[in-house]
């Protein structure tokens, strides 16, 4: 029998404590003949990544205790290559490579000459050497991108390979090790928005008859080597990551579709498709923001049934015939799955035990809504769900309006604990993805260029008005929050808009100038895509920044910094909130020490649910269930 109680009250199964303890994400996947490889990111363990190895059977960890994760564009990603029982990884700590299959990890790439001065990504092996990417901050200014060959066994200084270009990635050996093919990309693209896909012959320590595959503004994705010697390559040429064979200078489609084989390589080591033994393809492909495995044969996709399995990251890797991913649902975290090509699958890890009762589960449904240019956005709406309570006749919920990261990123349909966490309370939520998110093609991907803090803006605004129109929640209680793009269209929503009545940005962007001034080479020239070039796009860039206009907020909001940020400096949160401050404005601000911008520690993550629950109980009027420790909200009531 349920209790009446009000929306936002609902006791909930899911407490902040466990929002943080047992979950992980996995953080790259590769193989070793029948051994699979993967990296899982712990919150409880400060965000440390732990190599995992599924081997005979069994998963273990690799060098415990060592933190296989590399900081090169900050973001990081693959740091893990593997060949023949031989494994490396780069160190957090110190950023070196290291040789992990002794009896303890042993540097491999000398000490550098200053705190983390050389970075490594996306290393792989190249007989008895690596190849890698180095990111050198040993010179003023900013860092050099560049590939240099190592020796596995740690002998001499690495060896340049190729410089020139502002960025490199995903370098790929041919089987039989002559010839290398890579990345590159400059200034100010992204390599979501053009990058070049070059090949070599690889001689000792030197490349030769190195050239570019002809390029026409496209971005490139994953290049790999079939077994037989043959490139791959995915390419958004058609308008949608399709898959091609590389011959000679020019490519052929594998399976044109209007479907997404490929995603934005916001981290190193991002893989949608192996090869299979007997020569087919396995790979991952999105249809209108939704995921799917499928095993390509002569020009057909045929889909292998996962469920209700339509959310996935970007790692896939082919071991002992079978297909090793990451796939989740609904009612399903994402999890490693071991597939058999023709059907069944097997569970290895989630990344998250649900813990809780399927009841208790709110279900997403796409929402295709209207916005801005007579056009539409997407979205996964989520109504709050709890069996053991019902609202007072006549309320609706509060929404809760999430914003993705990224910009060019994207939200999926799976299970999240953080989104049950509130939909268990009796809030709704809806999960965005605004226009310039992935999935739906470069159309839809581009049509955020130059409208930064506009498109994106408008429609989490019209998916509020969209939902409150219709009567399915609350139009007094409507919040918006988001983390690092998403923490900018919340600040911006709240500066520019009056739809909202609550907002959380979390390290979110305020000032962009300021940001293209202080943040990392990786990101350094994006404002040029999303605003403009600059000097031109520099009034907009001023008008689209909200730290000018914080006297204008519209309603309270919580400001989440971590204290050791390097993307989003903390600066800008404080001059936000100082602007708040001497304005009177309603506000709280949580600056977190020793956090960076993923804000990833398990004390970070209860900290800041906490108090982001009891913000929108003193401000839409209830009173939350369980232990939760207030926050402060200056300037009200």
């Amino acid at each position: 029998m349920s209790t009446t109680t009000p929306y936002g009250a609902w006791n909930s199964p899911i407490t902040p404590v466990m929002l943080a303890g047992g979950q992980i994400s996995f953080w790259g996947l590769t193989s070793d003949g029948v051994d699979v490889y993967w990296g899982e990111f712990r919150a409880s363990e400060s965000g440390r990544v732990a190599l995992m190895r599924w081997q005979d059977g069994r998963a273990e960890e690799v060098a415990p205790g060592f933190n296989a994760r590399t900081l090169a564009h900050e973001y990081g990603g693959s740091s893990v290559a593997v060949d023949r029982g031989r494994i490396v990884a780069s160190s957090f700590e110190d950023q070196r490579i290291y040789r992990l299959d002794g009896h303890a990890p042993r540097p491999i790439t000398p000490e550098p000459p200053g705190p983390r001065a050389w970075r490594f990504a996306d290393t792989i092996f190249a007989g008895d050497r690596l190849v890698s990417v180095r990111e050198d901050h040993t010179a003023e200014g900013e860092a050099r991108n560049e590939l240099v060959l190592v020796d596995s066994e740690g002998a001499g200084q690495p060896v340049v390979l190729v410089t020139g270009h502002d960025f490199y990635a995903a370098p790929r050996v041919s089987p039989d090790g002559t010839r290398l093919a890579w990345l590159a990309w400059d200034h100010p693209n992204m390599p979501w928005d053009h990058t070049q896909l070059w090949t070599a012959d690889l001689r000792g320590d030197e490349l030769s008859n190195a050239r570019p595959i002809s390029s026409v503004g496209e971005s490139f994705f994953q290049p790999e080597w079939s077994p037989d010697g043959v490139l791959h390559i995915v390419s958004d040429r058609s308008g949608w990551w399709n898959l091609y064979r590389v011959e000679s200078d020019s490519l052929e489609a594998l399976h044109p579709a209007d479907r997404e084989f490929g995603e934005p390589a916001w981290l190193f080591g991002f893989r949608t498709y192996g090869f299979l033994p007997d020569g087919r393809i396995a790979a991952k492909v999105a249809d209108n923001g939704l995921w799917s495995l499928v095993v390509l044969e002569a020009g057909e996709a045929r889909s292998i049934d996962l469920g209700d399995r339509t959310a996935s990251s970007p790692f896939l890797a082919v071991a002992g015939g079978r297909i090793w991913t990451t796939m989740g649902g609904a009612t399903e975290p994402l999890a490693l799955l071991s597939v058999d090509p023709d059907g069944s699958f097997d569970v290895v890890k989630r990344a998250s035990s649900t813990g809780v009762d399927e009841a208790f589960i709110s279900r997403p449904s796409p929402i295709v809504f209207p916005t801005s240019d007579d056009t539409v956005a997407h979205g996964f709406y989520y109504p709050p769900t709890n069996p053991k309570y019902e609202a007072p006749d006549g309320e609706l919920p509060p929404l809760i309006v999430s914003s993705h990261g990224g910009p060019t990123s994207q939200t999926q349909a799976v299970f999240n604990l953080h989104v049950q966490f509130w939909t268990t309370r009796g809030f709704a939520v809806m999960d965005v993805n605004y226009r310039g998110s992935t999935g739906y093609g470069r159309e839809y991907r581009n049509a955020l260029q130059g409208r930064w803090g506009d498109a994106d803006v408008v429609d989490c605004v019209n998916a509020a008005r969209f939902l409150a129109a219709e009567g399915t929640v609350d139009p007094a209680r409507l919040a918006i929050r988001g983390g690092s793009a998403g923490g900018y269209v919340t600040l911006c929503a709240l500066t520019f808009h009056d739809v909202f009545t609550a907002g959380a940005s979390y390290c979110g962007v305020a000032d962009i100038s300021a940001l293209m001034e202080t943040t990392h080479k990786f990101e350094s020239r994006y404002d040029e895509s999303l605003i403009g070039p600059m000097p031109g796009a520099r009034r907009l860039a001023y008008d689209r920044s909200p730290i000018h206009f914080a006297d204008q907020v519209s309603c309270p909001v919580l400001i989440i910094q971590g204290a050791q940020d390097p993307i989003v400096t903390p600066d800008q949160a404080e001059v936000f909130v100082d602007a708040m401050r001497s304005s009177n404005l309603p506000h709280s601000y949580l600056l977190i020490e020793g956090e960076d911008h993923f804000l990833g520690k398990s004390e970070t993550i209860v900290a800041t649910r906490e108090a982001e629950l009891s913000f929108y109980g003193q401000l839409f009027g209830f009173e939350p269930a369980g232990e939760i420790a207030p926050v402060k909200i200056e300037n009200f009531g």
